[in-house]
This record gives structure tokens, sequence and C-alpha cells, in this order.
């Protein structure tokens, strides 16, 4: 079969569009609870279910967004304007998330309820259409496998910004614009980011500005080429889920991708309370003003990079299912080890570079996985509803976050963790230890467990991207 080879421009400007998302969902993911309880003023048990209701109506938005995307035409295509139309409000909106209004508990709740909300509508609306890309830019599964690994690689360089540089950003606002009391600024001098307002709000906007740049440069340098085989038949929004909830990979694979990102939620959302309240190291490496946090998370999306990286070539010999098995099975035994190991510095980033290195060895291949069973599903039913499938990949990766932020809000809770507690007590440490090790081991098992039942060998993704091509190939001639 020979198929149009993608060129390296359009895998870097894919790439740039999950750079743009990653930089904003890392800061929701590793940054939103310490934002909502250190600065925003609100307990940790009322910022977990805040997650929780506001991701979860917001996981199923992502099926009626995948629905629209599919039957969108315009000249740009089916999922490319989408970038176009809503950079700009991705940006505002997410400045908007963490601006810290000086109201009561209740107008505080009532406004992180309406404001994240938004945010993650947002987030759906250019997210689930750019994840369907995958699936029209290429019909070829090893250049969509290349393309998920590009996307990947670039998702974890824009955290990697992401980390580089908020820090230091909401640290130089806070001391430029900010009114920091004594308390604030010697907070932040222990060990932790600036809890000042104003440096949050500024931080995050910088960096949504750079968000803006990077969607629109992803929507300018890709291009769709995979259409539809059907006939012009209208094909119901009703007819498309039935398919859907009949399709047995796709449940497996929402299973299972969303006890990896529960995995993943977990370990990112108790980090920095875990240096700060258990590790306790007070260093700030010189001309950066990052802290020990800081180059704990760069040291894992140096090695989330490194293992994408190396996803293609390794799923290639030995197949995309048994590689995802054996690394997620890998990265719990290793947080199993994280439990064990001194309270040292040395230790902690070591174990942290090991296990970061087999976690990124799993998105790219689940995102791969998605675009195969579009292909699956196509040859079935005739239908190829890529956006739809595509926005149930998203959509287990909201729940994942979602069930993964509530679940940390609410064992700091259970924990009795307090934000006005110089010294958290013995019961707190211990929570966000078993936060940090144990609690993401069970969920690399029940991933592996999952997966376990996939029934998409690679000889049968090959099987069916030859049956489709023959198909196409009768239809042009």
């Amino acid at each position: 079969m020979n198929f149009e080879k993608i060129s390296l421009r359009e895998k870097i400007g894919y790439g740039f569009g999950d750079a743009a998302s990653s930089m904003f969902w890392k800061i929701f993911g590793m940054y939103s609870l310490f934002f909502y309880t250190d600065v925003f003023g609100i307990t940790a048990a009322a910022a977990g279910t805040m997650f929780l209701v506001a991701r979860l109506w917001d996981s199923f938005f992502d099926v009626f967004v995948g629905i629209i995307s599919d039957r969108t035409k315009s000249r740009y295509g089916k999922y490319r304007p989408f970038l176009l139309w809503f950079a700009i409000p991705f940006a505002v909106m997410g400045a908007i998330t963490f601006f810290a209004p000086d109201f009561g508990q209740t107008g505080k709740l009532v406004y992180a309820y309406i404001t994240y909300s938004l945010m993650m509508i947002v987030y759906s609306l250019i997210n689930v259409p750019y994840a369907s890309l995958l699936g029209v830019i290429s019909p070829d599964p090893i250049q969509r496998n290349s393309l998920s690994s590009y996307r990947m690689s670039f998702a974890f360089i824009g955290s990697f910004i992401t980390f580089m540089l908020l820090q230091p950003l909401i640290d130089f606002f806070s001391k430029t614009f900010g009114n920091e009391s004594a308390a604030q600024l010697s907070k932040a001098a222990e060990s932790t980011v600036s809890t000042s307002p104003i440096g949050w709000v500024m931080g995050v906007g910088t960096i949504g500005i750079i968000c803006v740049v990077l969607f629109l440069l992803c929507f300018s340098w890709t291009k769709e080429r995979v259409t539809q085989i059907e006939t012009e038949e209208k094909v119901s929004i009703k007819k498309d889920l039935k398919n859907l909830f009949r399709n047995a990979p796709w449940w497996i694979l929402v299973a299972t991708g969303l006890a990896a990102l529960l995995f993943n939620a977990v370990r990112d959302s108790v980090a920095i309370y875990f240096f700060r309240d258990y590790v306790k190291v007070d260093y700030r490496m010189a001309g950066t003003g990052w802290d020990m946090t800081t180059i704990y998370f760069l040291v894992g999306q140096a090695a989330n990079l490194i293992g994408v990286m190396l996803a293609p070539s390794i799923s290639a010999k030995y197949g995309k299912k048994r590689t995802y098995m054996i690394a997620i099975l890998i990265a719990g035994i290793l947080s199993i080890g994280f439990y064990f190991i001194p309270n040292n510095i040395t230790w902690i980033l070591a174990f942290q570079f090991m296990i970061s290195i087999f976690a990124g060895y799993v998105l790219p291949l689940l995102w791969s996985m998605f675009a195969d069973i579009v292909d699956h599903q196509e040859l079935i039913t005739g239908r190829r509803a890529t956006g739809l499938i595509f926005s149930s990949s998203s959509m287990s990766q909201k729940l994942g976050w979602a069930l993964g932020s509530a679940l940390s809000g609410w064992v700091l809770a259970i924990f009795k963790y307090s934000p006005d507690l110089a010294e958290q007590s013995a019961q707190t440490l211990m929570g966000e230890h078993l936060m940090i090790s144990l609690i993401p081991a069970v969920c690399c098992l029940l991933a592996f467990m999952g997966m376990l039942f996939y029934p998409l060998s690679d000889k049968k993704v090959k099987e069916n991207t030859e049956l489709l091509n023959q198909k196409r190939a009768a239809i042009k001639s």
C-alpha cells in the first residue's frame, strides 16, 4: 500500500497542538489543587468535589463535541477549524479560572464552579477536534503511530516549558505587582511557589498567550486527508452512539486509559504537598527560581519524553498491546518501591525518573490505539465516526483526572490536611506518602488487567487497514 508521506513540518505542527493543550492541562493537574486550597482559599474536600462535578459532566460534553465535529463542514475540514475558533477563548478562560476574587466562602465556591466548568468546556471544544485530527491526517497505521509519538513528545515538551516558566512567572509577577503579606512571603520562601493571587492570574495568562500561537501553527501546518467511505446517506446520532456502545475494544480501551490517567492524576496532584510537608528540602536553583518540586516535575517530564520517543520503535518490534502492558506493570512495581525508599532527594528523583520513563510509553500507545478503533468500527459499520471515538478518549482522560483530582482532595481531607498549619500531622504526612506511591500502583495494576482483554492485535489492525484501503480504491475506480 502506498500512502502519502507526512512531512516533518506537518508532524511538528500536529505536535504543537498537544504542546498547547498540555501546557494548560499540567497546570490543572499539578497546580490547581494547591491553587484552590492555598491561594484561592477553599478546603481540599470542597476543591476535590468541585473537580469531580465539573469534569464529570464535561467528560460527557466531549461526546457532544465529537458528534458536532464529525458533522462540521468547512473549507478547512471537519476538525481543524476548531483550533482557529477557540485558541483565544482557551487562553482568556484559563486566566479567568486562576483569578482569585475577594469573595466569601460561598461566593468563592460559586465562582470556582462556574469558571472551572467553563474552562473545561472550552478545553473540550478545542482538544476533542484536535485529537480527532490523528484519525484523518493519514490512513496509514505506521504514520499514525509516528504522529501519535510526535503528539506525545510535544505534549511533554509543552509540560516541560510550563514547569520551567510557571513558577518563575508567578514569583516575578507576585513581587512586581502583588501585595503579599509577611506570612505569604515566608511560606513561599520555604519551598513552594508564591501564593499571591495576582502572580497566578498573570502567570497563567502569559502561558495562555504561548498556547494561542501554538494552536494557530497547528491549524496552519496540518491537513485532513482521510474521507468517509460511505455515501451521502444521513447517519443519525443515535445510530452512531449505538455503534460505539457495541464496540467491545472501545470499552476496554476507555477503561484501561481511565486507570492509567488516574495513576498520573493522583501522583501529580499531591507532589507539591509531598515536597513541602514530607520531604522538606529548602532549595531553589540559582538563576531559575525553581524549587525542588519544580525540579521533580522537570525530571519526570524529561523521563516521560524519553519513553514517548522510544515507544514507536519498541511497539513496532513487540506490538502495542504487549509494550503497553509491560510498561504499565513496571511503572506500578516502581511505584510500590517508591513507598519504601528513604526520605532522600537522590532516591526520590531516581525513582521519579524511572517511573516516568515507563509511564511515558503508555499515552502515545493509547492515542494510537483509539485511531485503530476508528478503523475497526468503520469496517464493521461503514461509518467513520472519528470525532465521536476520539472524544471518548478525551472523555476517559477527563474522567481519569476528575476522579484522580477528587480522590486527591478527599484523601488530603481524610488525613486532616490544613493549609493554615505550619507543620502537618503525622497522619497527613502518611496520606501524602500513600498518594504518591501505593495508590498510583493500584491504578497501574487495574490498567494492566484491562489490557489483558484488548482484542485488536497488531496483526488484526494491519488486516483492517488493508480491507479499508481496498474499499476506498474500489469506490474511487
